[in-house]
């Protein structure tokens, strides 16, 4: 049986992601902030999909928690075969350009880009240590976002941490690909979740407006199934690659 981490599984995309991966067979680490008994809509949505899981809390923004985070899956698992490099936040407070503090955007990119470089670099040494599963030692994939590309003035800290998680999808494929271990990302666009709860009828309105080529909200079971496509072996002569899981936004019209 293969094995999957997965930050930020609690909840939003990364439970979707969770819960597509224990549907093809994956055991599951979730890495959350809260402990486990905070999150009952969580753990029974997991244990209605059949998922087989374990739950180790921590914050991806602390390096003891990640190196602790990684050393419990792998004895708890054995072996880890996917790194779903999912968890995230947005700035505490929208603003302007002009108006972002150092304060907010520490915190942003802490989690965002340095707790998925590091995250990334610890799996991926447990990887190296591991014989081929299949066609390769492992997959990483990290959800990065359309703002990875499309500017929001409004929330310069988080486009500017998910353009360097694209960087990290580069930098990471280019190293471990001799390694046969690949690194994919995945760039959501407007994923119905919780995150974006506050802006949820103006990002309707947009959608009724024609915004979006494909007219509806994303899902978070949208994002899981493109993870799970790319964790299979069917994209092995590929790395270092994104695929936007937008509803076509990234389509430049006329």
């Amino acid at each position: 049986m293969k094995n999957a981490l997965v930050t930020g599984g609690s909840r939003g995309i990364g439970l979707g992601i969770a819960k597509e991966l224990g549907a093809s067979g994956y055991r599951v680490a979730i890495m959350a902030t809260r402990p486990e008994e905070c999150c009952p809509q969580a753990t029974e949505a997991l244990r209605d999909a059949g998922v087989e899981y374990i739950w180790l809390a921590g914050d991806l923004g602390r390096s003891e928690d990640r190196a602790r985070v990684v050393s419990q899956a792998v004895e708890q698992l054995g072996e880890i075969h996917v790194l779903v490099n999912n968890a995230g936040v947005m700035s505490p407070v929208r603003c302007d350009l002009m108006d972002m503090t150092e304060e907010n955007y520490d915190y942003v990119m802490n989690i965002n880009t340095k707790g998925t470089m590091f995250m990334t670099q610890l799996v991926a040494r447990q990887m190296m240590r591991q014989p081929l599963c299949g066609r390769k030692r492992g997959t990483i994939v990290n959800i990065a976002s359309c703002n990875s590309r499309v500017a929001s003035i409004k929330r310069g800290e988080y486009c500017v941490s998910k353009a360097g998680v694209s960087m990290l999808t580069e930098l990471y494929a280019d190293r471990l690909a001799p390694e046969q271990i690949y690194v994919y990302e995945i760039r959501p666009g407007i994923i119905k979740t919780d995150m974006n709860l506050k802006v949820r009828d103006f990002y309707t309105q947009k959608i009724e407006e024609g915004l979006f080529p494909i007219a509806r909200w994303g899902l978070p079971e949208d994002v899981g199934r493109a993870v799970r496509a790319l964790c299979s072996d069917d994209f092995c002569y590929s790395t270092g690659t994104y695929i936007d899981v937008d509803g076509g936004f990234h389509i430049r019209r006329l």
